[in-house]
């Protein structure tokens, strides 16, 4: 199944905007404990990170990791990932397909992907797990991490389609307006989705944001 193009194109003219996004001030306490949970659930792990976009996170993970090979789609953004101030010889940034992904360049006892799943529809996370397990180690630490909907932070949700999945439509500084898929799965259905794939795994609701994280089988 191949990336969504809708999306792939909105994120290529988001790509220097994107990061404003971590700016929201009712947002700050949850990034702050992200910034430090994420790194310390995949510290000294070898890591997949999946849609990796403009690299936010990827710079918080590759000093306590011990490799990061992040991945996305979109080259837009990938030239303002390469932009960051990772170590040295630790970061790989990739071209990929969320839902092809390349074998890694080493085997992988850890992986991430940060605010993606909120952009698959509902009949494509299976299919998205499947192939980011399969790029992992058995006990390999998984981390995901996402937004929850906030009336009054969240973007307003404009449309609903036929099978559940929500829309949210965006305005650009260029004046472009896009619809953009963005679902908000709650803790259960996460719980549900992962269960065939994992050892074990937790999900912690924050104000804005939702975590999980666990143990491949």
């Amino acid at each position: 199944m191949a990336a969504n193009p809708d999306l792939t194109a909105y994120y290529a003219q988001r790509a220097t905007e994107y990061e404003r996004i971590y700016t929201k001030p009712e947002r700050q306490t949850d990034l702050a404990l992200l910034r430090k949970r994420i790194p310390m659930l995949l510290a000294d792990r070898v890591v997949y990170e999946v849609a990796c976009g403009t690299g936010y996170w990827t710079q918080y993970i590759a000093p306590r990791a011990i490799s990061v090979f992040a991945t996305d789609f979109n080259e837009d953004v990938l030239a303002v990932a390469r932009t960051k101030a990772v170590p040295d010889n630790r970061v790989i940034f990739a071209a990929a397909d969320a839902f092809d992904l390349p074998m890694p360049p080493l085997p992988c006892t850890g992986g991430f992907a940060g605010f993606w799943w909120s952009h698959l529809r509902s009949d494509e996370v299976d299919g998205f797990l499947q192939g980011f397990f399969a790029r992992l180690r058995p006990g390999a630490r998984f981390v995901f991490a996402d937004n929850r909907y906030v009336e009054g932070s969240s973007s307003p949700i404009t449309r609903t389609d036929d099978e559940g999945n929500t829309y949210q439509t965006r305005t650009l500084d260029d004046g472009s307006r896009h619809e953009v898929l963005k679902n908000f799965p709650d803790a259960a259905s996460i719980r549900a989705a992962l269960d065939p794939y994992v050892a074990r795994s937790a999900v912690e609701s924050l104000p804005h944001y939702w975590i999980a994280w666990g143990d491949a089988r």
